[in-house]
């Protein structure tokens, strides 16, 4: 079942997203600004439902808004290579890399903090605080 002009609150319904969300996309160009009715109300239709949907599957994938905004500008040439495409994704996958190096070292240090407090001591001989302290 086609469903058209759709006011904000069914849109975001529709997509999971927030009201402020969708607001948020149209400033940054990524949703084509709707038309208003006649109160002035912002009515969305299919095409809108689509791209969001597009937008919340990237974010959900942790691409920024710039990587977003360029796979939106290679939408627009459908018969073209897709080799820059894999060169967005290929990056974001090193860059999560990165993060998941990180967060391993993090978690490393983190193990090690909670081994500096074996019992149940007072705040005064935490060796959490106390390790923590030594840090600084």
């Amino acid at each position: 079942s086609e469903r058209s002009d759709m006011k904000i609150g069914a849109l975001a319904k529709q997509t999971g997203l927030s009201v402020q969300a969708i607001r948020f996309y149209e400033q940054e160009g990524l949703v084509a600004v709707p038309q208003r009715t006649e109160g002035n109300y912002r009515l969305y239709n299919n095409d809108s439902l689509r791209q969001l949907g597009f937008i919340k599957q990237c974010r959900n994938l942790g691409l920024t808004l710039e990587e977003i905004r360029e796979l939106i500008k290679f939408q627009l040439t459908p018969e073209a290579a897709c080799g820059e495409i894999n060169l967005i994704i290929d990056t974001h996958v090193q860059e999560v890399d990165c993060r998941i190096t990180e967060l391993t070292e993090l978690r490393s240090q983190l193990v090690g903090l909670r081994t500096q407090c074996k019992s149940k001591s007072a705040i005064k001989d935490c060796g959490i605080l106390h390790a923590l302290t030594k840090q600084e």
